[in-house]
Protein backbone atom coordinates (compact mmCIF):
# COMPACT_ATOMS: atom_id res chain seq x y z
CA UNK A 1 0.00 0.00 0.00
CA UNK A 2 1.14 3.38 -0.39
CA UNK A 3 2.54 5.89 2.11
CA UNK A 4 1.16 9.16 2.93
CA UNK A 5 4.57 11.49 4.03
CA UNK A 6 4.01 14.61 5.47
CA UNK A 7 7.01 17.10 4.24
CA UNK A 8 6.49 20.32 6.15
CA UNK A 9 9.43 23.18 7.06
CA UNK A 10 8.63 23.85 10.95
CA UNK A 11 10.23 26.54 13.39
CA UNK A 12 11.93 24.59 16.57
CA UNK A 13 8.93 25.08 18.26
CA UNK A 14 6.67 23.70 16.37
CA UNK A 15 5.41 25.84 13.70
CA UNK A 16 4.18 26.11 10.36
CA UNK A 17 3.19 29.41 9.87
CA UNK A 18 3.18 32.77 11.83
CA UNK A 19 -0.49 33.60 13.48
CA UNK A 20 -1.72 35.33 9.77
CA UNK A 21 0.41 32.42 7.86
CA UNK A 22 3.39 34.90 7.55
CA UNK A 23 6.47 32.58 7.03
CA UNK A 24 9.55 35.14 7.22
CA UNK A 25 11.14 33.02 9.55
CA UNK A 26 12.02 31.02 7.02
CA UNK A 27 15.23 32.77 6.38
CA UNK A 28 17.69 29.83 5.29
CA UNK A 29 18.39 29.29 1.30
CA UNK A 30 18.34 25.34 1.02
CA UNK A 31 21.97 23.96 0.38
CA UNK A 32 22.71 21.05 -1.58
CA UNK A 33 23.49 18.71 0.57
CA UNK A 34 19.31 19.60 1.52
CA UNK A 35 18.10 19.80 -2.31
CA UNK A 36 20.02 16.12 -2.55
CA UNK A 37 18.20 14.62 0.23
CA UNK A 38 14.04 16.07 -0.79
CA UNK A 39 15.28 14.38 -3.79
CA UNK A 40 16.06 11.61 -2.75
CA UNK A 41 12.20 11.89 -0.47
CA UNK A 42 10.55 12.71 -3.11
CA UNK A 43 11.97 9.83 -5.68
CA UNK A 44 9.36 7.20 -4.40
CA UNK A 45 6.69 10.01 -4.97
CA UNK A 46 3.92 10.07 -7.42
CA UNK A 47 1.09 12.23 -6.20
CA UNK A 48 1.44 15.67 -4.33
CA UNK A 49 -1.61 16.56 -1.42
CA UNK A 50 -2.58 19.86 -1.01
CA UNK A 51 -5.47 21.57 1.10
CA UNK A 52 -7.46 24.12 -0.88
CA UNK A 53 -5.46 27.54 0.30
CA UNK A 54 -2.21 26.35 -0.01
CA UNK A 55 -2.76 24.97 -3.52
CA UNK A 56 -4.14 28.46 -4.66
CA UNK A 57 -0.58 29.56 -4.24
CA UNK A 58 1.35 26.75 -4.94
CA UNK A 59 -0.01 25.55 -7.93
CA UNK A 60 0.04 28.63 -9.91
CA UNK A 61 3.49 29.62 -8.33
CA UNK A 62 5.20 26.70 -9.58
CA UNK A 63 3.33 27.05 -12.71
CA UNK A 64 5.21 30.09 -13.32
CA UNK A 65 8.19 28.63 -12.41
CA UNK A 66 9.49 30.02 -9.42
CA UNK A 67 13.35 32.23 -9.52
CA UNK A 68 15.60 30.56 -7.87
CA UNK A 69 14.28 26.68 -8.87
CA UNK A 70 16.07 24.26 -10.45
CA UNK A 71 14.33 23.39 -13.83
CA UNK A 72 14.17 19.32 -12.75
CA UNK A 73 12.44 20.88 -9.81
CA UNK A 74 9.63 23.08 -11.33
CA UNK A 75 9.10 20.39 -13.80
CA UNK A 76 8.58 17.71 -10.97
CA UNK A 77 6.03 20.25 -9.43
CA UNK A 78 4.44 20.68 -12.34
CA UNK A 79 4.21 17.45 -13.55
CA UNK A 80 3.08 15.28 -10.71
CA UNK A 81 -0.63 14.99 -10.07
CA UNK A 82 -2.21 16.73 -7.16
CA UNK A 83 -5.22 16.11 -5.13
CA UNK A 84 -6.76 19.16 -3.50
CA UNK A 85 -8.54 18.91 -0.24
CA UNK A 86 -11.26 21.16 -0.22
CA UNK A 87 -15.19 21.85 1.51
CA UNK A 88 -15.60 24.57 -1.54
CA UNK A 89 -14.20 23.33 -4.74
CA UNK A 90 -16.51 20.87 -6.69
CA UNK A 91 -13.93 20.89 -9.54
CA UNK A 92 -10.41 21.36 -10.43
CA UNK A 93 -9.63 25.03 -11.77
CA UNK A 94 -6.18 24.02 -12.05
CA UNK A 95 -4.43 21.62 -15.04
CA UNK A 96 -3.24 18.35 -13.47
CA UNK A 97 -5.37 18.27 -9.97
CA UNK A 98 -8.34 16.83 -8.61
CA UNK A 99 -10.60 18.01 -5.93
CA UNK A 100 -11.41 15.35 -3.06
CA UNK A 101 -14.27 16.89 -1.01
CA UNK A 102 -15.65 13.83 0.80
CA UNK A 103 -14.70 12.38 4.49
CA UNK A 104 -11.18 12.80 4.78
CA UNK A 105 -10.21 8.88 6.06
CA UNK A 106 -12.43 7.77 3.55
CA UNK A 107 -10.80 9.90 0.69
CA UNK A 108 -7.14 9.26 2.03
CA UNK A 109 -7.87 5.52 2.34
CA UNK A 110 -9.11 5.52 -1.44
CA UNK A 111 -5.97 7.53 -2.64
CA UNK A 112 -3.65 5.43 -1.11
CA UNK A 113 -5.20 1.95 -2.46
CA UNK A 114 -5.24 2.90 -5.73
CA UNK A 115 -1.78 1.91 -7.72
CA UNK A 116 0.78 3.70 -7.60
CA UNK A 117 4.28 4.78 -5.42
CA UNK A 118 4.11 6.86 -2.20
CA UNK A 119 1.75 10.08 -1.70
CA UNK A 120 3.26 13.33 -0.01
CA UNK A 121 1.43 16.15 1.69
CA UNK A 122 2.77 20.04 1.80
CA UNK A 123 0.17 21.64 3.71
CA UNK A 124 -1.64 23.46 4.31
CA UNK A 125 -1.71 23.89 7.90
CA UNK A 126 -5.95 22.98 8.45
CA UNK A 127 -5.44 20.12 6.38
CA UNK A 128 -2.24 18.56 8.16
CA UNK A 129 -3.49 18.68 11.47
CA UNK A 130 -7.01 17.22 10.55
CA UNK A 131 -4.66 14.27 9.11
CA UNK A 132 -2.39 14.27 11.90
CA UNK A 133 -5.83 14.11 14.13
CA UNK A 134 -7.33 11.44 12.19
CA UNK A 135 -3.67 9.34 12.47
CA UNK A 136 -3.26 8.90 8.80
CA UNK A 137 0.05 9.90 7.76
CA UNK A 138 2.72 7.42 8.33
CA UNK A 139 5.77 9.39 7.98
CA UNK A 140 6.54 12.68 9.15
CA UNK A 141 9.38 14.94 7.49
CA UNK A 142 9.85 17.48 9.64
CA UNK A 143 12.16 20.57 8.33
CA UNK A 144 13.28 22.25 11.00
CA UNK A 145 14.28 25.72 10.64
CA UNK A 146 16.56 27.81 13.27
CA UNK A 147 14.08 30.23 14.35
CA UNK A 148 11.37 30.31 16.87
CA UNK A 149 8.21 32.86 16.32
CA UNK A 150 6.35 31.63 19.90
CA UNK A 151 2.88 31.74 18.40
CA UNK A 152 1.16 30.67 15.01
CA UNK A 153 -0.10 27.41 13.12
CA UNK A 154 0.89 25.10 14.97
CA UNK A 155 1.73 21.25 12.56
CA UNK A 156 0.09 18.98 15.39
CA UNK A 157 -3.16 19.48 16.78
CA UNK A 158 -3.79 20.52 19.97
CA UNK A 159 -6.22 17.74 21.16
CA UNK A 160 -4.63 16.61 24.05
CA UNK A 161 -4.32 13.01 22.39
CA UNK A 162 -0.73 11.17 22.65
CA UNK A 163 0.48 10.61 19.47
CA UNK A 164 3.47 8.20 19.61
CA UNK A 165 6.49 8.13 16.99
CA UNK A 166 9.57 6.45 16.25
CA UNK A 167 12.57 8.63 14.97
CA UNK A 168 14.10 7.10 11.83
CA UNK A 169 16.25 9.81 11.04
CA UNK A 170 17.54 13.09 11.95
CA UNK A 171 20.06 14.79 9.49
CA UNK A 172 21.41 18.60 9.79
CA UNK A 173 22.15 20.33 6.75
CA UNK A 174 24.92 23.20 6.39
CA UNK A 175 21.93 25.88 5.60
CA UNK A 176 21.20 25.01 9.54
CA UNK A 177 17.83 23.59 9.21
CA UNK A 178 17.48 20.16 10.41
CA UNK A 179 15.40 17.53 8.94
CA UNK A 180 14.02 14.95 11.27
CA UNK A 181 11.98 11.73 9.95
CA UNK A 182 9.39 9.97 12.32
CA UNK A 183 7.47 6.78 11.53
CA UNK A 184 4.22 6.31 13.22
CA UNK A 185 4.61 4.11 16.40
CA UNK A 186 1.65 1.65 16.13
CA UNK A 187 2.51 -0.33 19.34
Amino acid sequence: MRRLKLQVQTTIDGYMAGPQGEMDWMMCPWSDDLNAHVDALTASVDTIVLGRRLAEGFIPTWAAGPEGEDAASIEWMNSTPKVVFSRTLTASPWENAEIAGGDLATEVAALKARPGADIIVYGGATLVRDLLAADLIDDLHLFVNPAAIGAGLPVFPGDGTPRPYRLAEAQPFTCGITALHYERDHR
